[in-house]
């Protein structure tokens, strides 16, 4: 029961802080973006982490990810397919100079949210007849997590000097904030299934993800139309 109370409460959390944070960057960040020039590596790389704990819609659609997936070999392979798909869109956005509105973009990853939730409740065999290759929606939803990312960094005002070598701080910053994420999570999970209640309440878990999604989803529409 315990447990229990930890997962549901953390998810609420997340929920909640989608109202506070905002997916936001800090004032002290700020202040060091627009006055840096050069390379910065352990900065970025400290910024990267530091954006990935507070990314709770990352984080919500990861929790998704991993929440049925028993082995860690299982583990390692979709966080990879994850993993590959933010890169490549978070360097090829920021070098390419690719923008995309963020509110448009953050309001698919909260899509994620809900795709994932919905996959998890045996939505796509029971309501719709068939089932989606996971491993390739994991990986395509990457790729719009990394345009989120390299859009959020895009509306920040910093030097372009050194740009390969900080993005490239920043990524390895972003997988460190998720393996400590994930470490986290799976923690409490990996504990949760030592319960016969995991099941019962693995329901109520991801319509509470499915829930913090379409809540996610409407903040960033409202934040678009009022932009």
């Amino acid at each position: 029961m315990h447990y229990i109370k930890v997962v549901l409460s953390t998810v609420l959390l997340l929920i909640l802080s989608a109202t506070l944070f905002a997916h936001g960057v800090d004032e002290d960040t700020q202040t060091f973006l627009s006055g840096n020039s050069g390379v910065a590596f352990v900065p970025f790389l400290y910024i990267g982490a530091k954006h990935m704990l507070t990314g709770y819609d990352h984080l919500l659609f990861l929790v998704g990810v991993i929440f049925f997936l028993y082995r860690t070999k299982e583990v390692l392979l979709y966080v990879s397919f994850f993993t590959i798909g933010h890169s490549v869109t978070l360097l090829l956005g920021v070098l390419a100079n690719m923008a995309i509105n963020s509110y448009l973009i953050d309001a698919i990853i909260a899509l994620s949210i809900v795709y994932k939730g919905f996959d998890n409740l045996g939505g796509f065999q029971r309501f719709l007849g068939f089932q989606p290759n996971t491993k390739a929606a994991v990986l395509k939803f990457g790729l719009f997590h990394g345009f989120g990312l390299a859009s959020k960094l895009q509306e920040l005002s910093f030097s372009r000097e050194g740009l390969l070598t900080n993005l490239i701080g920043f990524n390895i910053g972003v997988e460190i904030g998720q393996f400590i994420a994930l470490a986290l999570v799976l923690f409490v999970i990996t504990n949760w299934r030592r319960y016969p209640s995991f099941l019962k309440f693995s329901t109520l878990t991801n319509t509470l993800l499915m829930a913090a999604g379409f809540l996610l989803f409407g903040y960033q529409i409202v934040g678009y139309l009022n932009s």
